[in-house]
């Protein structure tokens, strides 16, 4: 009986070798590392919002694309985007020294309301399938420092014991980058229950943030990044 064909549990066989950002991107847009890319449009990879010399300072690490990151193809471009626009703005953070990405490359969605599909929480498995992507998107940037937006990202780089809600706006010792911290994802402020709530809400985001700003301003310009991990 002929051999079945082996099940790609990871996008680690897609990642090129010497691999650059252009290089990393087109590569990801054919990964089915994970059943994720049947129900997704495409392939919603980081993204450097400017070219600065020596490359981004700072990099933003969430979950995943959401509805309309899927249909444009560009990471935080919904309304998450715009709040974390907003934040950095208010942190003092230049947003060219930024580069955007998710732990997940693909959307994940489990109906539609409104016309608006609706997030669904990725799984274990779809994680540490995509793990590769964004292990490789730290080697090329080498970022002073990595945020994590919410759990998922937090979890997925720091361990699954790690609690952003006991630990947020702290820098964690990680062989992922020079300094790692993790705050909330912008996309908890949005719902928050009230007007009250969420101006309280952002305000502790973007503190956490004015930390950051202040953590790249002690590195230095001419700081480098520690290499990730594989």
């Amino acid at each position: 009986m002929p051999k079945r064909p082996s099940v790609q549990t990871t996008a680690a066989p897609l990642i090129p070798e010497s691999p650059t950002y252009d290089k990393l991107r087109d590569a990801a847009a054919g990964c089915r590392a994970c059943p994720l890319w049947e129900t997704a449009t495409r392939t919603v990879f980081g993204e450097p919002v400017g070219r600065p010399h020596g490359g981004p300072r700072v990099m933003l690490v969430g979950e995943q694309p959401g509805d309309q990151e899927d249909r444009e193809g560009r990471p935080f471009v919904g309304p998450s985007g715009r709040l974390l626009d907003e934040a950095l703005e208010a942190a003092g953070i230049d947003r060219s020294q930024v580069y955007v990405t998710n732990t997940v490359k693909h959307f994940k969605w489990k109906g539609e309301e409104g016309g608006r599909r609706l997030h669904a929480k990725p799984t274990t498995t779809e994680i540490r399938a995509c793990l590769p992507w964004l292990a490789a998107e730290l080697r090329v940037f080498r970022p002073d420092v990595l945020v994590c937006l919410g759990a998922t990202a937090a979890q997925a780089l720091l361990g699954k014991d790690f609690r952003v809600t006991r630990q947020r706006g702290e820098p964690v010792d990680s062989d992922w980058a020079r300094i790692v911290v993790a705050t909330v994802h912008p996309s908890s402020i949005l719902r928050a229950p009230d007007p009250e709530a969420r101006e309280r809400q952002l305000d502790a985001f973007i503190d956490d943030l004015r930390a950051v700003a202040r953590l790249i301003h002690g590195l230095g310009a001419s700081g480098e990044g520690a290499h990730a991990s594989p």
